[in-house]
């Protein structure tokens, strides 16, 4: 377990080495409803599997939307604004044109979380629902903090991000309790099995601890990615009212890592005022205040001067289009739908950038960044319409 024990972070409000850049979008696809996450066959970028929250899952195809997934009748509907259940991430298997088989997370519609397998054929063209194959299913406590994200690792297994749970604070102390998997990213070996299996170089197999656990102490990894160059891990996991944070580990290093929910948020002791033993936990490599009002984002009042309420995580930049950015990890706000990017060298922030977007008219309600099979990035406005970044302007 890798231990930070220095607050290595610059504040945004205080970050001396931030410089304002503009990234172009193109809008690819419209009048989605809730769209939440965007993904794609590795090496390709002709096929995007656009997911939307009701439980939907489109392809966009030569300009043409087609649909893949229904399970809008095993999924909890959204009634209210800032619902956060639904389907909430999907994520294909590296041999997906092989064996067709694809994963996706959804809350049900009795508030528990799922984690199923689906299987498609052989050129991942169609998809039979009824094909659903339940491999865990996690009981939510509360409505809220039921993470989303899917991802296979540089390893081949599959990490799923957990939620604390919900409600505020983490009432239930699930974050530092290695005996659920609230609050905690799993691993999970789907490649021998038609379930899982657990891995046998997990960090807790041998104590009785949840033995899928891969790293915890979060309160909501809503998006997290490894860099398709090198593995490493970038955890955007939202905070309760202080502090959006971003957390870092290199691959080896991230196993076991407890990031300090709700010991502390971001790199502060939580709740402010309480004394904490900072030396047990990984710190951030970034984090900006939590200053904005999500129930004003929510009915779609202006916020002026703050920098948002709620981190969306994206990914690290390995495409071909833009040779500047390269190796910069994008991340922004969704109540602000403020853009941001790091790079991170040998574990240290070296450098920070806030981008101004052009070609977009409308507010941005950042659900979700979405990478292509060819590192292109892309940005899914909960709103409903599907952007993809197609120029930028560096100002020196």
């Amino acid at each position: 377990m890798n231990i930070i024990s220095m607050k290595m972070i610059i504040p945004l409000i205080l970050n001396s080495f931030l410089f304002s850049q503009n990234l172009h979008l193109t809008l690819i696809s419209s009048d989605h409803k809730k769209p939440i996450y965007l993904t794609s066959i590795e090496g390709t970028s002709d096929r995007l599997f656009i997911v939307e929250q009701a439980g939907l899952v489109k392809v966009l195809e030569n300009g043409g939307l087609k649909l893949f997934l229904n399970i809008k009748d095993r999924v909890h509907q959204s009634k209210m604004p800032g619902d956060e259940r639904g389907l909430l991430g999907m994520a294909l298997h590296p041999n997906f044109l092989i064996n067709g088989q694809f994963y996706v997370k959804y809350v049900d519609r009795q508030g528990d979380s799922i984690i199923s397998c689906f299987k498609s054929d052989e050129n991942g063209k169609q998809v039979d629902s009824l094909s659903e194959k339940i491999i865990l299913k996690v009981n939510q406590p509360y409505s809220n903090h039921n993470g989303g994200q899917l991802a296979f690792g540089p390893d081949g297994m599959l990490y799923v991000g957990l939620g604390d749970g919900g409600y505020a604070g983490d009432p239930k102390l699930n974050g530092q309790n290695l005996k659920t998997l609230l609050g905690k990213i799993l691993r999970l070996n789907v490649n021998e099995t038609d379930t899982y299996l657990i891995p046998e170089d997990n960090p807790f197999i041998n104590d009785d601890n949840k033995k899928e656990i891969f790293c915890y102490g979060l309160r909501n990894p809503w998006r997290f990615s490894f860099d398709r160059y090198n593995g490493d891990l970038y955890i955007g996991d939202v905070g309760q009212s202080s502090w959006e944070e971003i957390n870092y580990l290199t691959y080896e290093n991230a196993f076991g890592s407890n990031f300090g929910w709700n010991a502390m948020e971001g790199s502060y002791c939580y709740p402010i005022g309480e004394d904490c033993n900072e030396n047990n936990f990984v710190f951030p490599i970034f984090e900006y205040p939590n200053n904005a009002n999500y129930v004003k984002t929510l009915i779609g009042w202006d916020q002026n001067d703050v920098q948002g309420c709620s981190v969306t995580g994206g990914y690290v930049y390995r495409g071909r289009m833009f040779p500047k950015i390269y190796g910069q990890y994008f991340f922004g706000d969704y109540c602000t739908g403020k853009i941001w990017s790091i790079e991170v060298i040998n574990g240290k922030l070296v450098s920070h950038n806030e981008w101004n977007l052009k070609g977009i008219e409308e507010d941005l309600y950042l659900s979700s960044f979405g990478e292509d099979g060819q590192g292109e990035l892309y940005m899914v406005n909960h709103t409903g319409n599907i952007y993809k970044v197609t120029g930028l302007e560096l100002h020196d």
